[in-house]
């Protein structure tokens, strides 16, 4: 499984250069906080497994990485998708390393 770190995301966001964010945390979830992700929860990844871009880098995230991670290992194995990375260390990286006014929970 390949990973991207929080400032390899936010330089890709910084240059424009084009990927898909997809969020399959939980919509209460996102409700509290957000990256701009499309939110796609993990239970519902397979069956809209179509809302996959496969001509971009797709970056999946959750919380810590854990759930996105097993949703990486699931679409990579069951559907042959080779453009999936997963955001090491999740949202709260993200608020950790990159912005800090982003409520964790």
């Amino acid at each position: 499984m390949k990973e991207l770190t929080v400032q390899e995301v936010k330089q890709m966001r910084d240059a424009g250069k084009p990927h898909q964010l997809v969020d399959v945390r939980e919509p209460w979830e996102v409700e509290i906080c957000s990256i701009g992700g499309e939110s796609i929860p993990m239970g519902e990844v397979l069956s809209r497994a179509i809302e996959f871009r496969k001509n971009v880098p797709v970056v999946v995230h959750c919380r810590s990485g854990g759930r996105s991670a097993n949703v990486v290992n699931a679409l990579e194995l069951q559907l042959g998708l080779e453009n999936l990375y997963n955001l090491k260390g999740g949202i709260l990286a993200w608020a950790n390393e990159i912005d800090p006014s982003l409520e964790q929970y």
